[in-house]
């Protein structure tokens, strides 16, 4: 692995022998062939035949195919060279592997994975889509390059791309699927997600933004009011369809085009603000015109730091503080700091966290252990000579953002101020202990700005790294994912406890309703229980009290009933043989001068009440209990002598 000085060297190399100034672009190339500077150039610059073309001399060096193991290192740079001189291979012969590039397209609801050679063209792409997607090529229109639009014959390797890309297909000429209703196809738009390309007017920056088709116009605003620090209210717009009149209103709603749609964004500015650009933009043009190119590259050597230079530039550009003096409101005061940060830097930076540091700890720390974020903490010095390398070169860089937004809550903080210094080391104190806020209390001015990552714990917040501010971007990419390791340990145990912990409670939880469940079962079952016996107990005493009033009945008709006469008396005497429902048989002798209804009293004196059973009689065969009790019994033919049974009524 190259060293820092090595990589120094290396990229500058390539970037002479390759004519590529962009950096981020160089760095990918050259980590993509593991800072291999002969396989790298060799990805770049057209080849045939395995010759490598080389541009110093004009001639061509042919020979047998380049071995990377037999490379002799690279010999140590002269004091008297430049940093930028071309440093080419021996002369031999470096045959290029072709290089595999890989493509995720999007149409519609659809991704599709394409994996060519780089030297194949746009238009093969387009071939290997026509037979996935069912559209003719004629029809497709393939866009997302970085390059802007490109023909069907561009070869892939000439845009020199990454090894990763993505685009998206339109197709202006097709009509969009047809949905069996309006608000059908409402329904699916809300479920789609649109890509906003949104171009930042003023720096000339494009933003990719993909948003559910349920997200209102007005989150989109915002949202690019954290990208590029213009208010809603300041934002000047183009390219909004005409049917979004209203803020609230859904993008699904608002007539864009699926799957992509291109909007333009600027600052609404005053005639005074105008002005004020234009004398700015003059400054600039005046102290950059005051600065040769060279005097930066020898400026090492007559004892200057690049960051010095840089810095004095810098100072000289400042308009307003980072943080006002004496800060108390830290929300307002985060805010001044973003706003001004974008203003020096460009809008390319670390979301800063806006609110205070405890409120930074709840979103870190106080959460689920799946959700937990390291903390960065920025301590930015306007006086220190380093201020302005680090901001614009390491923590602007794109990748150094990018891993900080993935893993990070990050929160800032300007010391250049002694009363809001003292402030901060106050809140350090009390957070971290008085060992870092001591070691923040010493650090000299030029060794800030500093960027602290904390890890929390269960019961203190523990500084994982102190960096200082004279690094590379490559060295705080590896510290900031050194302390992602730790803390990616630390968080595996977390959530392993953190799940066992749940588990636990759970089973409590399933156990306490399961007591719960059976508690009340028993409860149901017991007054189930006491219910059922309380109506027993009332119909037992219903019953009762029907017995002993049919008892008390019973007895009174008992004794009302005439006394019975002897077999020879003087009046006619008739004489009754009862059989009742179990067989038995009452036998009993009356005058025939008697009513029926003592006939009646007698049987319900017996238990046989006549509202609850009739009396029957055989030859023939009548109800008795139908006849007139008023009448005697001679009357109803019930004498001498008669057989009767009795029967329930229904």
């Amino acid at each position: 692995m190259a060293s820092n000085m090595d990589r120094e060297m290396i990229l500058a190399d390539f970037q002479a022998c390759t004519g590529i100034e962009n950096i981020d672009e160089a760095i990918t190339l050259l980590e993509q062939n593991n800072w291999d500077l002969v396989a790298a150039i060799n990805g770049v610059i057209p080849q045939e035949n395995g010759i490598l073309q080389s541009d110093y001399g004009g001639e061509t060096i042919p020979g047998p195919a380049f071995d990377p193991a037999n490379r002799p290192a690279p010999a140590p740079p002269s004091s008297s060279s430049s940093a930028f001189r071309p440093v080419m291979p021996s002369r031999q012969i470096v045959e290029r592997q072709p290089r595999m590039l890989d493509f995720r397209v999007e149409y519609r609801d659809r991704n599709v994975d394409v994996v060519l050679e780089d030297s194949c063209t746009v238009g093969e792409i387009k071939q290997i889509l026509e037979n996935e997607l069912q559209i003719p090529v004629s029809k497709m229109l393939l866009k997302g390059w970085k390059t802007g639009d490109v023909e069907d014959s561009t070869v892939l390797k000439s845009l020199h791309l990454p090894k990763n890309n993505s685009l998206y297909v339109l197709t202006p000429d097709l009509p969009p699927p047809s949905s069996s209703s309006h608000a059908g196809a409402l329904q699916e738009s809300l479920n789609q997600n649109f890509m906003l390309i949104i171009t930042h007017r003023e720096v000339q920056r494009e933003y990719n933004l993909n948003f559910s088709g349920s997200s209102t116009i007005q989150e989109v605003k915002r949202n690019v009011y954290d990208l590029t620090s213009i208010p809603v209210r300041h934002q000047l717009w183009e390219g909004w369809p005409t049917t979004a009149t209203d803020d609230s209103m859904c993008l699904a709603e608002s007539g864009l085009s699926y799957p992509c749609h291109r909007l333009t964004v600027g600052r609404r500015s005053s005639p005074a603000q105008t002005r004020e650009q234009s004398e700015e933009q003059s400054t600039d043009v005046h102290m950059v015109s005051d600065s040769d190119g060279d005097d930066f590259e020898d400026a090492s050597e007559f004892g200057v730091d690049d960051g010095e230079v840089f810095g004095m530039a810098s100072s000289a550009l400042r308009k307003s503080p980072m943080m006002p003096e004496n800060a108390e409101n830290e929300e307002e005061a985060l805010l001044q700091f973003a706003a001004e940060f974008s203003s020096r830097y460009g809008d390319c930076h670390p979301v800063f966290f806006i609110g205070s540091l405890e409120a930074a700890f709840q979103e870190a720390f106080y959460v689920k252990a799946r959700d937990r974020k390291l903390l960065a903490i920025y301590l930015h010095h306007d006086e220190s000579v380093l201020t302005n390398v680090f901001c614009s070169q390491m923590l602007c860089a794109e990748s150094i953002v990018s891993y900080l937004s993935q893993n990070f809550i990050t929160w800032a903080w300007d010391l250049t101020k002694d009363a809001n210094r003292a402030r901060f080391l106050t809140m350090c104190n009390r957070h971290f202990g008085s060992v870092v806020a001591q070691t923040i209390r010493t650090q000299k001015t030029d060794q800030f700005p500093l960027f602290l990552i904390i890890m929390g714990k269960r019961s203190s917040n523990e500084v994982l790294n102190v960096i200082q501010g004279n690094t590379t971007v490559d060295e705080l990419m590896m510290r900031l994912m050194a302390a992602m390791e730790i803390f990616t340990a630390q968080q595996q145990e977390d959530i392993k406890d953190e799940d066992e912990r749940e588990a636990r409670e759970n089973v409590k939880r399933e156990q306490d309703e399961a007591y719960r469940l059976s508690l009340e079962a028993d409860r149901a079952k017991r007054e189930a229980h006491e219910r059922e016996m309380a109506e027993q107990f009332r119909l037992e005493q219903i019953r009762k009290e029907q017995e002993e009033e049919r008892e008390a009945i019973r007895l009174s008709l008992e004794q009302a009933l005439p006394p019975e006469p002897k077999e020879e008396n003087a009046e006619p005497v008739s004489k009754l043989r009862i059989r009742t429902p179990s067989g038995e048989f009452l036998e009993r002798r009356f005058l025939a001068s008697n009513k029926l209804q003592i006939v009646f009293d007698f049987v319900a004196s017996k238990g046989f009440p006549w509202d609850e059973f009739k009396l029957l009689s055989t030859f023939p065969r009548r109800d008795v209990t139908q006849l007139d009790p008023n009448k005697s019994l001679l009357e109803v033919k019930l004498f001498p002598q008669e057989t009767l049974f009795l029967e329930a009524k229904e």
